[in-house]
């Protein structure tokens, strides 16, 4: 059992003490989901293997009376099995399935294009300590290509991220959570995401009217404001040039299957209207 209630986390911060890293964050909110405190042990990219005593080259870990467990997933199921008096984190094993979908979709379309457009900011927050790490990992994870290069046309690159979140706003246009009602680690895994790219953003990655800001603005709030730490960045301000595509779908989207539940021809009416053409008007 936790002692006094906390539970020892170890961190992965930046030089202004933010946590980076989704999955850190993803194992921050899963330790407050359960009722939990935070015994936070601080530090940064190097350095890890001596602050874990040689059990862990990568965070996240946790210590928990003792115990030491490691990997994000493999914590959430240890806090479920261990403490299943407390708020569920996965419950049914089809939530991990699905929670991992939804993260790997969101590491093609989110993560991997910013990390390019922020990756020398990811760099120069952190300790000066990591920067040569940064360096050298980040160059080779990126085919030996300079960080400064790989950087080079963020501004085409930024808008070009947005429409591809489209999926995510269609589940969340229906959804108050990814958990329903309340937020499950599934949310976790998804807010972790822009936890992340907050940490690193320079400049805002998103428009201020996307429909995932209040998703994003509830998530960041939770736990007295988990995610609204020094040195996080905001998201939203993103000045759209010309030519640039449409952020989101302004209208009714279709990327979550019909707009309206089928309840009979009365509620489907005007989408079978404007998907067939039906009812428009004919050219003067």
């Amino acid at each position: 059992m936790a002692k006094d209630n906390k539970i020892t986390f170890f961190d992965l911060n930046h030089e202004s003490g933010c946590t980076t890293s989704p999955f850190v964050w993803a194992t921050k909110y899963a330790i407050k989901h359960k009722g939990f405190d935070l015994d936070v042990v601080p530090g940064g990219f190097t350095g890890i293997l001596e602050r874990t005593g040689g059990r862990s080259e990568r965070l996240p870990v946790i210590c928990d009376d003792g115990e030491y467990i490691l990997d994000s997933w493999l914590i959430a199921e240890y806090l479920d099995a261990k403490y299943p008096d407390r708020p569920t984190l996965i419950g049914d094993p089809s939530v991990k399935v699905l929670a991992q979908f939804l993260e790997t979709w969101l590491w093609k379309t989110a993560i991997s294009p910013w990390m390019t457009c922020y990756i020398l900011q990811y760099r120069s927050r952190a300790f000066p300590h990591d920067h040569a790490y940064i360096t050298e990992s980040r160059e080779r994870m990126f085919g030996n290509r300079k960080l400064e290069d790989i950087a080079v046309g963020r501004e085409d690159r930024l808008p070009k991220v947005l429409p591809e979140l489209e999926l995510l706003r269609g589940l969340l246009g229906q959804h108050k959570w990814l958990g329903g009602e309340t937020p499950n680690y599934a949310d976790y895994r998804a807010l972790a995401v822009f936890l992340w790219c907050a940490s690193v953003a320079d400049i805002p990655p998103m428009t201020e009217d996307d429909p995932l800001r209040d998703w994003i603005d509830r998530g960041f709030d939770l736990y007295g404001g988990l995610g609204r730490i020094p040195g996080m960045s905001p998201l939203f301000g993103l000045q759209l040039r010309e030519g640039d595509p449409e952020p989101f779908a302004k209208g009714p989207s279709l990327v979550a299957g019909l707009v309206k539940r089928n309840t009979g021809p009365a509620s489907t009416a005007a989408e079978t209207a404007h998907i067939t053409g039906k009812g428009e008007k004919a050219p003067a």
